[in-house]
């Protein structure tokens, strides 16, 4: 079926992020991918290229067009392409709105430049050792000390963990207010007590940086405090619905990739005299997993439609999310069965996505988190 949801503007806009990936990204990322880390070099033709800050007013070096289907055909190139070590969408959707949304005017000029030209890389740090979904599990304290926070605890998994500038940190500024007692601190690179650890092994994404994060009487200044006193929880809830719908948009266009190039293989693979696409059971499975493409590729570009116009809620956000990227799991793992052998080697993409995309159903909320969510809203 050919898409409805995209201007000449938007194919453009996908020209130039496919030009950009050819240039600046695949023929280093393979050395990524050893490293565990991209090149900082990559971020700046981020920025150059226009590619960060899509959504950041113009005034403060942004593109200044929040209009989601340029994010969404970011992702869906990125995804093609098996470069989801350079992870654009979670700084420029994710952690984005935050800056846009929530920082003052002297937090906005003093970060989005950097943020938009590739010099500022930025994460988010939620997850601790003890609390992943669950915000009232979060230890992370951050004191009042009357002309400075005074930030203590650990966070992990955090994804950018060791290229980032900027650091926003869920902590905990009331201690008996659970969930609602946390705020946003953005904790800068070279802060005092702010330390590193380990740069994550992961089964994949091996380029996307990964790591635990230490922060030991850090003295953070007030004027880091990111949106309300007390009001992260407020703040993190309104901004999920595009942190899944990016990972949703990414899960569809992974699973479409796959059944593509699966798609050719079984036609030039042969056994038993003939090629493995002329086997009923073959032709079933293609079937299948072209038909599931479809239907999910109709619903998620609804979805991307009306987020772009403002209109898609929390519950039809987690439809999105816990169905394409459960897709992209089961379609991942039966291409990877149809190309046998050869499927099992990292030299052939589905390989790699099977274990690059198999994160997709955990972070940015689990499927069963998902279902919750659904759940609720239709049976209270």
């Amino acid at each position: 079926m050919k898409r409805q949801i995209f201007t000449a503007e938007h194919e453009a806009f996908r020209e130039t992020v496919r030009t950009f990936l050819a240039k600046e990204v695949l023929p280093h990322y393979e050395q990524w991918e050893k490293d565990g880390i991209v090149s900082r070099q990559a971020w700046l033709a981020a920025g150059r290229q226009g590619l960060l800050g899509l959504a950041v007013p113009e005034e403060y070096g942004g593109g200044g067009n929040a209009d989601f289907r340029y994010s969404a055909v970011l992702a869906e190139e990125f995804t093609r392409a098996g470069a989801a070590g350079l992870a654009l969408g979670l700084h420029n959707d994710i952690i984005g709105p935050y800056l846009t949304g929530l920082a003052t005017e002297e937090q906005k000029r003093r970060w989005l430049p950097g943020f938009c030209d590739g010099s500022l890389i930025t994460a988010i740090a939620m997850t601790e050792p003890g609390a992943g979904s669950d915000l009232q599990g979060i230890r992370t304290t951050a004191e009042d000390k009357g002309d400075h926070w005074l930030l203590n605890g650990s966070k992990t998994f955090i994804s950018n963990g060791i290229l980032a500038d900027l650091v926003v940190v869920v902590a905990k500024t009331t201690p008996e207010g659970g969930a609602k007692g946390l705020s946003l601190i953005v904790v800068e690179r070279g802060a005092e007590g702010f330390e590193r650890g380990r740069n994550l092994d992961k089964i994949g994404q091996k380029s996307q940086d990964t790591a635990e994060l230490f922060f030991h009487d850090v003295r953070v200044p007030k004027e880091n405090l990111l949106g309300e006193l007390n009001g992260a929880f407020i703040h993190l809830m309104t901004n999920l619905a595009q942190e899944r719908m990016g990972i949703a948009v990414a899960g569809i266009a992974a699973a479409e990739y796959l059944l593509e190039i699966t798609t050719s293989y079984v036609k030039e693979r042969e056994a038993f005299g003939r090629p493995l696409s002329k086997l009923q059971h073959i032709r079933f499975e293609i079937a299948e997993m072209a038909t599931e493409c479809a239907v999910t590729r109709t619903f998620l570009d609804r979805c991307i439609v009306d987020h772009a116009d403002g209109e898609l809620d929390a519950v039809h956000a987690s439809m999105a999310k816990w169905w394409a990227t459960e897709l992209q799991k089961r379609v991942a793992d039966r291409c990877l069965q149809l190309h046998g052998g050869y499927g099992y080697m990292t030299e052939y993409r589905v390989a790699r996505a099977f274990t690059d995309g198999r994160i997709q159903t955990i972070y940015g909320g689990t499927t069963e988190i998902m279902k919750e969510i659904i759940g609720r809203s239709l049976l209270g």
